[in-house]
């Protein structure tokens, strides 16, 4: 699931106080009221940042949201720790589905984040409350908040309660080289102050769980692919029992020089309109060093030249493909002789 920061979405800093917080709050739901802005990103903002406040305005969620770190972006995937299925909604005791309604219109309950940390907190069995929206009236209209039940069937296992995935993103060159990737993320273990058992706790602020940035060391196979995911044996979350899960890395190949597709790799290279109807050589950077290509007369934009041996390294060894893809492209500051050059040539 995706981690949410609730400080983020009201636009306000970690150390803000109660005040600051519920004025940032009042602002930003009067802008995205439904009733008010009728937009479809409103209508997600608006639920957006009343789960921040339901959190940020509630001093006991509030503890327990800054025991994870100050090290998670918006967006990042997160795993509950260990322990933490307790208070939400999964597991086989069942727990609570939180639903938002605007003059009748379901706009869906809060996100697998807030319910994976926060279920326990919001009562048992069905209720409906009212939401006043920090104390002032949007022109008559109404929120509710519906808390029911609802069960859930099977159990996760301790062994994936303790894994940990997340997206890697490398280049192409990471790949190539194979030098070992610095992998950093945060990993949830039981507070060593109170053994895990929360309470009055000032290490962990009663949650029994700590965020710890962790940094490891990685070195991918030569022959990894687009969405291959990678096992980092017991350098997941541990339990009270010592018990260690692993790290998955999903990678993620984001590269501007090259496009990849398995091992074969694409290029563009840049020429001028009179290279491509002359014809002319280009000396070229790889993964595998420079090169000189001749790229033949009449050449159009958006051929290409296979460049064999030049991609990265295969499966079954060897190396994919490089190719060329030429772009012609128009010198910004021509003079006005090349100009008039160009008007005798459309005059041909």
């Amino acid at each position: 699931m995706e981690y949410k920061d609730y400080y983020d979405i009201l636009g306000v800093k970690r150390d803000a106080t109660e005040a600051e917080i519920k004025s940032a709050y009042r602002k930003l739901a009067r802008k995205y009221h439904p009733d008010v802005n009728k937009t479809k990103e409103a209508e997600s903002k608006f639920k957006d940042i009343n789960e921040a406040y339901e959190v940020l305005g509630d001093k006991q969620k509030r503890e327990r949201y800054d025991s994870l770190g100050s090290n998670w972006q918006g967006g990042q995937s997160w795993t509950p720790p260990p322990g933490f299925e307790q208070y939400g909604f999964g597991g086989g005791q069942g727990g609570n589905y939180q639903s938002f309604s605007f003059n009748g219109e379901d706009l869906g309950g809060f996100s697998d984040f807030f319910s994976s940390l926060f279920g326990d907190m919001m009562g048992s069995g069905a209720r409906t409350q009212r939401m006043n929206f920090g104390g002032f009236d949007f022109g008559g209209a109404q929120q509710q908040r519906t808390t029911s039940r609802r069960r859930t069937t099977g159990q996760t296992s301790k062994s994936e309660d303790l894994d940990i995935t997340m997206t890697l993103n490398v280049t192409v060159k990471d790949i190539f080289e194979q030098k070992p990737i610095t992998v950093k993320f945060n990993n949830m273990e039981r507070c060593t102050k109170c053994s895990g058992n929360g309470g009055y706790c000032s290490e962990c602020g009663g949650t029994g769980f700590k965020s710890e940035p962790k940094s490891i060391k990685v070195k991918l196979p030569p022959n990894i692919t687009e969405g291959q995911k990678v096992r980092i044996k017991g350098e997941g979350k541990s339990d009270s029992y010592g018990r260690k899960g692993d790290l998955y890395l999903i990678v993620n190949i984001k590269d501007k020089e090259y496009e990849v597709n398995g091992s074969d790799l694409t290029k563009e290279i840049e020429i001028t309109p009179p290279e491509a109807v002359l014809g002319t050589k280009k000396e070229i950077d790889t993964l595998h060093g420079k090169i000189s290509i001749k790229i033949p007369p009449r050449t159009s934009s958006g051929q290409s030249l296979r460049l064999k041996g030049l991609g990265l390294p295969q499966k079954g060894g060897g190396y994919g493909n490089l190719n060329a893809k030429i772009k012609i492209v128009i010198p910004k500051n021509l003079s006005d002789k090349q100009i008039e050059l160009y008007k005798k040539i459309a005059e041909l």
